[in-house]
Order: structure tokens, then sequence, then C-alpha cells
């Protein structure tokens, strides 16, 4: 539960936690790993109709800037090593939504020898976003999901597990 004070018609949050979650949640930067279909309507997603950048969403091109890893299509376990390590380069606190049934399940390539029955089989995924393809106005709702995860991470239980892990 968010506690926030108004004090003299601005919003003050009173837990560290909603001070440092509040601007993460609201400038989400998100890194595109598009392989099919999906693409297409992510594209769209961040055009006009549906503008991400309402939200505070902007797409990065390298891991090393991004909060959340987006997965559109299938992936090969030819390209499996790339998202791992594309996955590792992020920092942490990071996120992950797989969109669309190729990225969930396989989708129409499930009974192919070359695509993974679902990404969640090499990282792990926050988020699964049903359909093939899925509607811009899903995946709208799905990055506000996020952003309601976002809102309730634990910065001062995260902050002690990092500590502890540097003493060793």
């Amino acid at each position: 539960m968010n506690e926030i004070v108004w004090e003299g018609g601005m919003a003050v949050p009173t837990k560290l936690d909603d001070l440092i979650n509040w601007p993460r949640k609201n400038s989400l930067w998100y890194l595109l790993f598009a392989t099919a279909c999906c693409g297409i309507e992510l594209m769209q997603t961040g055009g006009p109709r549906t503008d991400l950048d309402r939200f505070g969403m902007v797409f990065r091109a390298t891991p090393r800037q991004a909060d959340l890893l987006l997965i559109a299509g299938s992936i090969t376990y030819k390209m499996a090593e790339a998202v791992r390590r594309l996955y590792d380069q992020m920092p942490e606190p990071k996120y992950v939504l797989a969109m669309g049934s190729c990225a969930n399940c396989g989708g129409l390539f499930q009974r192919g020898y070359s695509v993974i029955k679902g990404v969640d089989k090499i990282i792990p995924v926050d988020v699964y976003l049903p359909g093939c393809a899925p509607r811009p106005e899903a995946l709208n709702e799905a990055l506000m999901t996020i952003q309601k995860r976002m809102e309730k991470d634990h910065w001062a239980q995260r902050m002690k597990i990092d500590s502890e892990k540097l003493a060793r």
C-alpha cells in the first residue's frame, strides 16, 4: 500500500520504496527483440494511436540501458544463446514480457524441431501476453501490469540481499 502525503498541492512519498519506484515505473525503457509478426503489433503500439511515450516508455537499442526485455515472436534454439546474453547484460532489477503465442509456448511452430516451446525455458518471464498476434491495446495493458510490479518492488530487501552478496 502506497502512503502519499499531500502537502501544499504536492504529493510527497513517505517510504523510500515509493520514492525510488515512482520514477522507475514512469520511465520504463524496454529492449526490443521482435522476431516474428508480433513485432508489427509492437511497432503499431509505439505509433500515434496507442502511443507508449505518454506512459514514459521508450525503446532502447542496448541491453545495458533497458529495464524490460520484450520478447515478441518465436525464439529458435540458435537464438536462445543471444537472448540469454541480452538478459544477462541488463542491469538489475529487470523484467521480461513474453508477447504472443510463439514466445509463450512455441505457437504455430510448436511441432517444429528448431523452435523453443516458450521463452521461459531460457529466462524467467514476469508477464505473459497471449494471442496471435496480440492487439496493441493488450500490449498496453501488459506493460501497465509491469509498471504495477515495479511499483511494488521492495528496494530495502533488495539492497540487503546485495550487501550480503558483496560481503561474501
